[in-house]
């Protein structure tokens, strides 16, 4: 049977000599897998594989069957909001990628969440939008996207509260702890003024609290990266 529903694309693998298997996060079906035949093929016109490059946000007709595991096919396929300036500022970009490896390891419902997906949509468009003052992007993401999982950060107390007793080694120092309060209470594009190892070391409490919630989330490669181009 033939849905119409949006979707945020998170991957894709090459599938046999000319197709993928890409994964979509959707507003109607949760997080599911499409194989997209021929769309590599040196005979295509179209370059349709750039729909699925990573947070493309997607207007989606797809077949789907009620029953776990299994590829769905796309009947067709449209980009709904394309980026204006994620792809071409190395920032952003980075931060994308680190927004991208979260969510492929942490979206694991199969099934409708429009909530989530509305703040998933949301923090796209925002970080393709701003101009200025996204350079704690990452760190607010953590945070709101916590609640939608399931454990939710509601206090600055309680992150640290929770870190001591699954023996996290050290605690944040005042600046470090001002400016997650900060955060924890504000949605994006507040200014907190934070230097490279500051916001590094919050962001490493954040995905150990992560970890101590989600035992699978495992090595986040992308954190070399942001380290590199958050100065």
């Amino acid at each position: 049977m033939l849905y119409k529903t949006r979707g945020v694309a998170l991957s894709y693998i090459r599938y046999r000599e000319s197709s993928i298997i890409a994964k979509i996060y959707t507003e109607t079906f949760g997080i599911q897998s499409y194989i997209v035949n021929g769309i590599r093929s040196s005979k295509s016109k179209s370059n349709r594989i750039a729909l699925f490059q990573p947070l493309t946000l997607l207007d989606l007709v797809v077949y789907h069957r009620e029953k776990e595991d299994t590829v769905h096919r796309i009947s067709e396929i449209k980009c709904y909001a394309p980026f204006l300036t994620v792809p071409y500022d190395v920032i952003k970009s980075s931060l994308a990628l680190f927004m991208t490896e979260i969510l492929a390891k942490t979206l694991k419902e199969e099934e409708s969440n429009p909530y989530l997906f509305q703040f998933i949509e949301n923090s796209v468009l925002y970080l393709d939008a701003a101009e200025s003052k996204f350079e704690n992007f990452h760190i607010q993401f953590l945070i709101q996207l916590a609640s939608f999982l399931g454990f939710g950060i509601e206090t600055i107390q309680d992150l640290e509260n929770e870190l001591k007793s699954n023996h996290y080694p050290d605690a944040l120092d005042a600046a470090e702890y001002h400016a997650t309060e900060q955060l924890i209470r504000s949605g994006y594009g507040l200014s907190v003024p934070m230097n490279r190892s500051q916001r590094i070391r919050i962001l490493e409490k954040l995905l150990f609290f992560y970890k101590i919630h989600m035992d699978a989330l495992g090595e986040i490669k992308s954190m070399e990266v942001l380290q590199e181009v958050l100065k």
